[in-house]
C-alpha cells in the first residue's frame, strides 16, 4: 500500500455513477491511500445518485451534493472548498488509473515537495503539449513561448481540468472556477487565469499511460462539444488555428489586464 497522507483526491461526478465505480475500485486495486477522497456531485438524477450513496457505504468518501445542477464550475469549487490537505489529486469520473499511476504519483509528489514555485503536475492529455524540457522520470516543464503565429495555438493548453495534482493554494494562485457559464468555456475561462497568472507546471510526456479514459455507451461524456470544432478538413483545420491563435492571444491580454485590476470588469 502507498499511503499520501498530504493528498486528498477530489473526484467530480454527473450521473455517471457506474463509471465513478470503476474509478473508486480502481484507486482501491492499486492500493492507493489518501487522506480523503471527495465525491463532489452535481445534481444527479435520483438513480445515480442512490447508487453513488451505496459506493460512499463501501469506500468510504466524502460526498458533496447540491439539489439542483449547476454546472461544471461550482461542482469544481464547492469540492475544491472542503480539501485540507497541502495537495489535491483532481480527477473526473471517467478515468481508470492504471498501475504506472503509482509510481508517477509519488514522483510528481516529490516535485511539488522541492520546489515550491511547482504549481501542479498534468497527468493526461488528449495531445502532448507542443513545447517541453525534459525533468526527469518521464516528465518535462511546460513552457509557453509567445513570439509568433507558427507557434501555433496549443501552447495555450498549458492547464487542462483533465487529472492533475495541485496544492492547496491553487485558487489563491489562479482564481477560483467561473460558475453559471457552459463547461467548455468553464475550461477554457480557467486556462486563461492559469496562463495569467504565469505557472509552473509539469507534464508527463507519455499522455495516455497514467489513467485511461472511458466513455461508454451507457454512459457517455456529459458533455456536448460542436462537431465542426474539431472537423480534421483542411480548410476547418486551417480556419480554426488562425481564428485561435487570435482570439487566444486577445483574450490572454484581456485576462492579464484583468488579473492586474483584481478582477474588476473591464468595462
Amino acid at each position: 500500500m502507498v499511503v499520501f497522507n498530504d493528498i486528498s483526491v477530489l473526484v467530480t461526478h454527473y450521473n455517471r455513477s457506474k463509471s465513478l465505480e470503476k474509478l473508486l475500485k480502481g484507486l482501491h486495486r492499486l492500493e492507493l491511500k489518501f487522506h480523503e477522497i471527495v465525491v463532489s456531485d452535481d445534481g444527479s438524477k435520483p438513480e445515480h445518485l442512490d447508487f453513488v450513496e451505496e459506493l460512499q457505504r463501501i469506500y468510504q468518501f466524502t460526498l458533496i451534493k447540491t439539489p439542483v445542477n449547476k454546472g461544471l464550475g461550482n461542482n469544481i469549487n464547492k469540492g475544491q472548498k472542503v480539501i485540507k490537505t497541502p495537495y489535491t489529486l483532481y480527477i473526473q469520473e471517467d478515468f481508470i488509473p492504471q498501475p504506472i499511476l503509482i509510481e508517477k504519483l509519488q514522483k510528481a509528489h516529490q516535485f511539488l515537495e522541492k520546489d515550491a514555485d511547482l504549481d501542479f503536475v498534468r497527468f493526461y492529455a488528449y495531445f502532448k503539449f507542443p513545447y517541453l524540457i525534459p525533468v526527469s522520470d518521464g516528465f518535462s516543464e511546460m513552457h509557453f513561448k509567445h513570439r509568433n503565429f507558427w507557434e501555433g495555438y496549443r501552447k495555450f493548453y498549458v492547464y487542462s481540468d483533465h487529472p492533475h495534482l495541485r496544492r492547496q493554494n491553487f485558487f489563491d494562485r489562479f482564481g477560483e472556477y467561473e460558475e453559471g457559464i457552459k463547461p467548455d468555456r468553464t475550461e477554457y475561462n480557467m486556462m486563461m487565469q492559469v496562463l495569467a497568472g504565469k505557472p509552473k507546471a509539469y507534464f508527463y510526456d507519455d499522455i495516455n499511460v497514467l489513467l485511461a479514459q472511458e466513455n461508454s455507451v451507457e454512459e457517455p461524456s456529459t458533455i456536448k462539444r460542436n462537431i465542426l470544432r474539431n472537423s480534421n478538413r483542411l480548410f476547418s483545420v486551417i480556419t480554426r488555428a488562425v481564428y485561435r491563435y487570435l482570439r487566444f492571444n486577445l483574450e490572454l491580454l484581456i485576462f492579464k489586464i484583468k488579473r492586474k485590476t483584481n478582477g474588476r470588469s473591464l468595462i
